[in-house]
């Protein structure tokens, strides 16, 4: 029976906790983050992926991100077995495939899933060589693997893909053809979303940090915060303007706010975001875009509605006379006001 999925919005839960670790795994793996995927290899042990199922999928993905990180991601599979629980569960056992050894057999059932897959027939003939490729090895050799079935094989590939750059027509292509392999559109739907909440596709060096509990009163949206302190601070602390990097998931921005007595400097470090002064056109902030914002100016800052965006944020002070450096939040960005934004 759906329950319901309280985030943003509410919707209803089609994935259950197995395919969330499944494809929370697979979009660790494809960014390379192997500490966090360590924890996450864990949980989804826990969550009773069997070892067996997660062998099969960071075998599976290496071609799509790569031997280098499918190898890694095994070493961590490998590491964490070290300590294993009792209640971890190795599955069922691995069966080679008679088709490895018959290539014939292997091209023609290949032919028949990349057909299922792409919702067509599908001919690669500007390369005929990633063309046998795709059909007689990836959608051939992988998919005849007994540890995963066709629907979850397309969620551990989507959930790959939804981490990496540069690949939004296969991005696009793999939202269809789970669908096609036997998941639902609305578990689709599900699953590149809450990918995004819960931060597996942000793309960045820094981490998230925590829930930004202290302001959230004043944010539309989860917005998270990770303090930043240089490793040769001065003994005198007091005297150094902190820096903050602060995460916005998608659609998340903070109120309109004033800053009193210190000009503010953001640096865009990760995905999309908007920047925006009182009777001004909203600005895009791309990774390096730099802003600094007057003392007195009224204004807001936080994420694209499609992606994740962090920006290291500091202050630098310009009180005299005993003014005193305060931020006054205002209103809410309406949603009339963000969706209008382009």
């Amino acid at each position: 029976m759906a329950i319901a999925l309280t985030t943003t919005m509410t919707m209803a839960q089609n994935l259950n906790e197995r395919q969330k670790s499944l494809a929370a795994c697979a979009c660790l793996e494809a960014k390379g983050d192997l500490v966090r995927l360590e924890k996450e290899v864990k949980n989804a042990l826990d969550k009773g992926v069997s070892i067996n199922e997660l062998k099969e999928a960071f075998s599976q993905l290496y071609a799509y991100t790569g031997f280098p990180r499918s190898l890694n991601a095994l070493g961590v599979l490998g590491k964490v077995l070290e300590t294993p629980k009792p209640e971890w569960q190795e599955g069922k056992a691995f069966e080679r495939p008679e088709m490895w050894d018959n290539a014939e057999e292997a091209l023609k059932k290949g032919t028949e899933v990349q057909t299922k897959v792409s919702g067509r027939p599908f001919n690669y003939t500007f390369s005929p060589q990633n063309d046998y490729y795709l059909k007689a090895h990836l959608f051939g050799d992988i998919f005849a693997g007994n540890q995963l079935s066709p629907a979850d094989r397309e969620i551990v590939t989507l959930a790959a893909l939804c981490g990496m750059n540069g690949v939004e027509p296969q991005l696009a292509a793999h939202k269809r053809g789970a669908v096609n392999m036997g998941n639902t559109q609305a578990q689709v739907d599900e699953l590149c979303a809450w990918l995004d909440k819960e931060g597996y596709t942000l793309k960045s060096d820094f981490d998230k940090g925590a829930p930004n509990v202290n302001y959230a009163k004043y944010f539309v949206g989860e917005s998270y915060l990770n303090p930043i302190k240089p490793a040769n601070l001065a003994q005198d602390e007091e005297t150094v303007m902190p820096i903050s990097n602060v995460s916005f998931e998608p659609g998340c921005r903070n109120n309109w706010h004033i800053h009193h007595g210190a000009h503010q400097i953001l640096i865009c470090v990760s995905g999309k975001g908007w920047y925006q002064e009182w009777g001004k056109e909203a600005v895009p902030m791309l990774p390096g875009t730099v802003i600094d914002i007057p003392a007195g100016v009224k204004h807001w800052h936080g994420a694209q509605k499609d992606s994740w965006f962090q920006h290291l944020a500091t202050h630098v002070v310009t009180a005299k006379n005993g003014e005193k450096v305060s931020n006054e939040w205002l209103e809410p960005v309406s949603d009339e006001q963000y969706n209008a934004l382009k």
